[in-house]
């Protein structure tokens, strides 16, 4: 049975992997997605998050669209008290105005609400800041929804740490809720926005973490070895330079070996050590099938040493 971790101050209790929800109803079909959510709850997971964005950037979308297929599989298969539920506000401009505007936070929230057909939110991020609408104001919109039981905690996405800093300062201040939950970029071969101040500040002040892109855009899965492989998806390939040019080629040795060490998938590995540094209490991915969602689950049952922890993290050091 999957051991549940503490999501920092809040009173819920997740699986060491989130399920990401930005490829249905893009790269994931609504039965794919639905059969990828059935093999998510029956693998032990429980936290899938998405956005009211998702997937607004592909030709003929306007946002939603996951929103909407995780509403239709939460009725059809009566699932929602066996999992929770992380959305975010911020990123698609709508009634109420854009971004982190009270009157948008208020609207974005019942339309977010309705495409999910559920009654509440158990975590709600601010998608990214918005340095022009004061702390405060974006709190206490917050706040009026976690008092009328449509949200039940409060997350942060995309923050720098000063902003961070000063938005749960303000909280304290005024007796406003706090964010609680951090989703910044981390992986192995992206670590500059989150370790240091940011990281620091998260360890201090127990706030959970969930970081996006743990796989690099797949970078991670070991699919991406040399130039040559950029063509292997129109989407991702573009993306693959960037790491190459970096430490990319470091990070994929090391985890080659430790792949050789204990058997384990890329995939599993990154993953695995994600969950396994200071304050994360798990990783998002997500899948287009059930085959790479079965793969993704097993990563919380690896269990690296610290030696090769060590190894993976001074690869990409």
């Amino acid at each position: 049975m999957t051991k549940l971790r503490r999501l920092g101050a809040t009173d819920l209790r997740i699986a060491p992997l989130v399920l990401g929800g930005n490829v249905f109803g893009w790269t994931a079909d609504k039965a794919t997605s639905f059969a990828v959510l059935d093999a998510f709850v029956a693998g032990g997971g429980t936290m899938i998050d998405t956005a009211d964005v998702y997937s607004a950037w592909v030709p003929g979308h306007k946002g939603g669209e996951s929103e909407t297929i995780i509403g239709e599989w939460l009725k059809a298969s009566g699932k929602r008290d066996k999992v929770q539920i992380a959305t975010k506000v911020g990123m698609l401009p709508g009634e109420g105005g854009e971004k982190l505007a009270p009157t948008r936070i208020a609207a974005a929230v019942e339309e977010s609400l309705k495409r999910l057909g559920t009654d509440r939110i158990d975590l709600y991020f601010a998608h990214q800041d918005d340095d022009a609408v004061p702390q405060e104001d974006v709190l206490a919109a917050f706040g009026k929804l976690i008092d009328a039981g449509k949200i039940r905690a409060l997350g942060a996405s995309n923050f720098h740490a000063r902003r961070l800093k000063s938005a749960n300062d303000a909280a304290k201040a005024r007796g406003l809720p706090h964010y609680h939950v951090l989703q910044p970029e981390y992986n192995l071969v992206s670590r500059h926005k989150f370790e240091g101040e940011l990281q620091d500040y998260c360890v201090e002040h127990n706030i959970g973490v969930v970081s996006f892109y743990g796989l690099a855009n797949g970078f991670l899965t070991g699919k991406y070895r040399s130039p040559a492989d950029y063509g292997k998806s129109a989407v991702r390939g573009p993306r693959m330079a960037a790491y190459f040019e970096g430490k990319g080629g470091q990070v994929l040795a090391a985890m080659d070996k430790v792949a050789a060490e204990t058997g384990a998938t890329l995939a599993q590995i990154a993953l695995a050590w994600l969950r396994s540094q200071p304050s994360i209490t798990a990783p998002i991915a997500s899948a287009t099938s059930v085959a790479q969602l079965e793969e993704l689950l097993g990563s919380m049952e690896v269990e690296l040493s610290t030696a090769q922890l060590d190894a993976l993290t001074d690869a990409g050091a």
